[in-house]
């Protein structure tokens, strides 16, 4: 059938330009890859916390939040996670893509000015082109992608169109290179233009800040009326889900209005206590952001010391520059085979069209075998 020839034709073009994808059960291996920053996913309190909410609710959440899926688990969570953020309210969604898109589409109105960094995640993306798409009722929204950490270009786009509404949205620690976002200064400009300050705190939740509040918190926005903070629990928390934390008037909105919210199945009971009992670990001490902290900063020595071009990271997400997108798989693949599991992060997904191995920093690996998959690293490198 013709459509079929020219989804061939597609995946013909893709694996020649070195863009191959591949789906593969996860093996015993070093884990730099997932994003369990502090090795709470395999916690005996998170484990006896989202059994203990299996049992009692059940496998599913068995319907969206507004019909049977919202539990007092969920409303302590949000709970939770709006203390932590020192946000008025926070909501909780089945994913941190789900939770990105539900916040810009209610963050924009007609004629609103999106502005977003470079380098932001593909759920920031299509949150702006889904809310800027010219739907009845918010026309003449746009999108302006800014240089990636320019507070100076923001202000720039933001100085060209004055009065009209606007948002600037931001990660806060970027996802493919681990840098920060220079969150004062990126505030600073959208206040005196009277914009919003959107930012995606999901690799900075539980590694920065006080007691790992994020990179809002460590920049001293938290809980500021015009900054808006949405996060993954799939990362320090080790578990699943996303959240929007703010204004208590944006919680009625997205209640009351917000289709990712409205129309999906809630975040199942089991997960979300698993969640709740890691907050309560991570919030408990600063002994494991301190020992996150220092893996990746052995990393980064130890691969530059090797003559690698890494990123200068902030959170537990370190870059290593492979010479093309083959390169990057290959190198990928034989880490694999000797039992190390890494990122491996190719254009489209690249925001600079630059392939790199992507390592995620955890503490539950094993220091020793930490030291070990770097020196794998090292040895396969292309």
């Amino acid at each position: 059938m013709e459509w079929l020839d020219a989804l061939d034709d597609d995946a013909a073009a893709r694996r020649a330009a070195g863009l191959r994808r591949e789906l593969r059960p996860r093996g015993p291996a070093i884990d730099l890859a997932g994003n369990d920053y502090l090795g709470l996913s395999r916690h005996p309190e998170v484990l006896a916390a989202a059994a203990g909410a299996l049992a009692e609710f059940g496998l599913g959440a068995t319907g969206s939040r507004l019909v049977r899926g919202t539990t007092a688990v969920h409303e302590a969570l949000e709970k939770g996670l709006a203390e932590l953020l020192g946000a008025e309210s926070a909501l909780v969604y089945s994913s941190g893509y789900l939770a990105n898109l539900g916040a810009v589409r209610a963050l924009v109105r007609d004629g609103t000015l999106v502005v977003s960094d470079a380098h932001n995640h593909a759920s920031i993306v299509d949150g702006c082109r889904l809310a800027c798409a010219g739907r009845a009722g918010r026309s003449g929204a746009a999108t302006v992608v800014a240089p990636h950490a320019d507070p100076a270009a923001v202000r720039d786009i933001l100085a060209a169109h004055p009065g009209r509404p606007a948002v600037v949205v931001t990660e806060s620690v970027f996802s493919v290179d681990g840098d920060l976002a220079p969150l004062a200064e990126l505030h600073a400009a959208a206040r005196a233009h009277g914009a919003l300050l959107l930012v995606d705190d999901a690799h900075a939740l539980g590694v920065l800040g006080p007691r790992g509040a994020g990179g809002v918190a460590a920049a001293g926005l938290a809980g500021e009326p015009d900054v808006v903070v949405t996060a993954t629990l799939s990362k320090s928390l080790g578990a699943a889900g996303g959240v929007v934390a703010g204004p208590q008037q944006l919680h009625r909105l997205l209640v009351d209005t917000g289709r990712t919210f409205i129309y999906d199945t809630a975040l199942p009971p089991a997960v979300a206590a698993g969640a709740l009992a890691a907050l309560r670990l991570l919030t408990g001490g600063d002994a494991l952001r301190a020992e996150l902290h220092a893996r990746t900063a052995r990393a980064v020595a130890r691969l530059r010391g090797e003559g690698l071009e890494v990123s200068a990271p902030d959170g537990g997400v370190v870059s290593v520059t492979a010479p093309g997108p083959d390169e990057a798989f290959a190198w990928a693949a034989a880490c694999r085979e000797r039992g190390v599991a890494v990122g491996c992060f190719r254009p489209p997904s690249t925001p600079d069209g630059r392939a790199r191995l992507r390592l995620t920093v955890g503490v539950g690996v094993p220091a020793e075998d930490f030291d070990h998959a770097l020196d794998i690293i090292i040895k396969e490198r292309p």
